[in-house]
């Protein structure tokens, strides 16, 4: 169906507007919306938007990076027609991802959801195909000014919670059945007012389109609810955060590598080194999977958080699990929140993934404990290590990660630095109670 059909198909339905968002270097969803009798002109010609929102802050604060422009010159977005999607609980809304191109039609070399594509394209010049999924965590807030207010009292885990907001609950997967996306598992998690969801895998760039519009639709959905929601990584100082993990397993033409091949727990050889290549990375990945400031709040040993760099079969406090389970076994990165870019973290896992593969690498010994058990001695011998504590250290890691700042190109790589050098230091002689309530209900 083309752009003018689908509009009039849109209209028919009742939709009036098309929202067309996407993520911005700090983690934050910005749009453009069109009246659906403009969805054919955005969809030829783009929409306009400044490419200063490459160096936009997550509190609207504007800084600069070497490719930036301030407020000079445009950009165009274009909704990406094949992922548009009527939304279930804005009635008389569609939405749809967009592609950041020049005023020229050449993709803009800071866009994140082009980059994540280019990654996959990468990996299939391999013969790989890779499929990703996240699990979205958020709490829900009864209160009206800047303190948490938890909207249930249930306890963690518990079939109370879901009672207290069981309409609540079942108006979300209905909402979220109507826009086609498939919900694996809806539970209460351990911090107060908090729940997870878990969404069925895909490619990664639809894995990252996918968790955008579940935050939208949840957003959404907790508004019409009379509540609002969070998915900030610290919502109290001391406190259990949200994270937002994401599963990867590799392919080869129809067939699982992630079982049956002679490594670890039947890994194959290039799921190895894909594995391994991500946890070699991972305290650069921290810059763009725990990018705030308040994620290094959430990174606390013995939270289930994961801030060891390190594997583990069924482990939740290493940073990468390994669920083997035949073949749906798959790896799961633990270290990430969701102030990170989603089109950044997918294709920033990829980037790593394939460079662990274009080395040959291996894993290291798996920590079969929690590692926050461990002697420094015993962890250096398991060839594992406390991931960075703060954002300043993880950007350290970042700025020396040649196979993250080939892959991006140095003007996203190079705006990233940026964005997350100003963070640090606007939030240099903060308290963890400031930085909270700074980012507490942004995300």
């Amino acid at each position: 169906m083309n752009a003018a059909e689908r509009a009039a198909d849109l209209a028919a339905n009742g939709v009036v507007g098309v929202a067309a968002s996407y993520v911005d270097n700090s983690g934050i969803a910005r749009v453009k919306a069109v009246p659906v009798t403009r969805l054919e002109n955005a969809v030829r010609h783009g929409v306009g938007m400044s490419p200063v929102f490459d160096v936009f802050m997550f509190d609207d604060a504007i800084t600069a990076s070497p490719s930036s422009t301030g407020p000079v010159g445009d950009l165009r977005l274009f909704p990406d027609l094949d992922r548009l999607v009527v939304l279930a609980a804005q009635p008389g809304w569609a939405w749809a991802p967009v592609d950041r191109r020049t005023q020229d039609g050449q993709p803009h070399p800071g866009c994140q959801r082009t980059f994540a594509r280019r990654m996959v394209e990468r990996a299939a010049e391999r013969g790989l195909q890779v499929r990703m999924g996240f699990e979205a965590e958020w709490v829900l807030d009864a209160g009206t000014g800047e303190e948490f207010v938890p909207a249930t009292s249930g306890p963690a885990y518990g079939m109370d919670r879901l009672i207290e907001a069981s309409d609540y609950c079942r108006e979300l997967l209905q909402v979220l059945g109507a826009e086609s996306l498939e919900v694996l598992q809806l539970h209460p998690e351990y911090a107060p007012g908090q729940f997870e969801l878990s969404i069925a895998p895909a490619d990664p760039v639809t894995a990252a389109d996918e968790i955008l519009l579940v935050r939208h639709t949840i957003r959404a959905a907790t508004a019409r609810a009379g509540m609002r929601c969070s998915f900030a990584p610290a919502m109290t100082v001391g406190g259990v955060g949200n994270g937002c993990h994401l599963h990867t397993s590799l392919w080869w033409e129809g067939r699982t590598l992630m079982s049956g091949g002679s490594g670890p727990y039947g890994l194959h050889n290039q799921a190895e080194a894909f594995i391994a290549g991500v946890l070699d990375g991972l305290p650069a990945l921290l810059v763009i999977g725990a990018p705030s400031t308040a994620s290094y709040l959430r990174l606390i040993p013995q939270r289930w958080a994961a801030p060891y760099q390190c594997w583990g079969r069924e482990n939740r406090e290493a940073a990468i699990r390994l669920a083997a389970s035949g073949d749906q076994a798959n790896a799961e990165v633990k270290c990430l929140d969701a102030a990170a870019n989603p089109y950044l973290l997918v294709g920033a896992v990829l980037a790593l993934g394939l460079d662990g593969i274009e080395r040959g690498l291996r894993l290291p010994p798996e920590v079969t404990v929690d590692p926050a058990t461990l002697s420094e001695e015993e962890l250096e011998s398991a060839g594992a290590a406390r991931l960075p504590s703060s954002l300043e250290v993880a950007l350290e890691h970042f700025r020396a990660c040649e196979p993250l700042a080939e892959a991006m190109g140095s003007a996203l790589f190079e705006t990233i630095v940026a964005v997350r050098e100003t963070e640090v230091e606007r939030f240099a002689d903060s308290s963890e109670v400031e930085i909270v309530a700074a980012t507490r209900f942004v995300y």
